[in-house]
């Protein structure tokens, strides 16, 4: 089975406390679903108009496992405590 990787990338951090408030509930709520964070923060470099924001890389055992986290009263608390603090892109993507 293939790895996933849920990918989310910043294109705007409008309210800082609403998103530490995120990051608090979300970060156990991934790692509890069995996520493991593999890259998270400011770019090291940006190209082809990429935006110098946050970016999170984290891995899982698959598609499912990833969408089930997302999907969970847990981590759906989390986007609830972020609301319109952030504009970002986010999605699963299957490892090749």
């Amino acid at each position: 089975m293939a790895k996933a990787y849920w990918i989310s990338a910043y294109r705007a951090i409008k309210d800082a406390d609403k998103l530490a408030a995120y990051a608090k509930l979300a970060a156990p709520a991934i790692t509890a679903g069995g996520g493991r964070f593999l890259a998270r923060g400011l770019p090291a470099k940006v190209y082809e108009h990429g935006l110098a924001e946050r970016t999170t890389l984290i891995e899982f055992d698959s598609v499912e496992q990833a969408t089930t986290v997302h999907d969970s009263p847990a981590y759906q608390a989390a986007l609830a405590a972020l609301g319109d603090g952030a504009e970002r892109d986010m999605r699963i993507v299957e490892g090749a």
